[in-house]
């Protein structure tokens, strides 16, 4: 349901992996508020990491985002976007696992 996943309102910094295989494939700096109810992101890391399919189900002929790694299915994407490029990955919270940024790893004291 629209505006219910888990990442839809999430803020936090770092990536967004596949959840079927744990590619990564986008960054939360390019996340943007859409107001479409699911995660948005204006590009993924790189284009090879996404995968693009015509998608014609529900009598409808949309662009479907699959994982290039697993095949799994991500969202859809959109010509709508307001940022450079002009997609708009819309993406299932289901889909995604974050991964948050960490920084330097801490040396143990002794």
């Amino acid at each position: 349901m629209p505006f219910t996943g888990k990442y839809y309102y999430h803020k936090g910094k770092g990536i967004y992996r596949c959840a079927g295989c744990g590619q990564e494939l986008f960054h939360s700096d390019a996340k943007e508020a859409s107001g479409m109810g699911w995660p948005s992101f204006w590009t993924p890391l790189a284009k090879e990491k996404v995968t693009l399919h015509v998608d014609t189900s529900h009598d409808m002929r949309r662009i479907e985002a699959v994982c290039s790694r697993c095949g799994g299915h991500l969202g859809h994407v959109f010509d709508d976007s307001q940022k450079p490029g002009k997609k708009h990955y819309c993406i299932n919270s289901s889909a995604l696992a974050f991964c948050g940024e960490t920084g330097k790893k801490k040396r143990k004291s002794r």
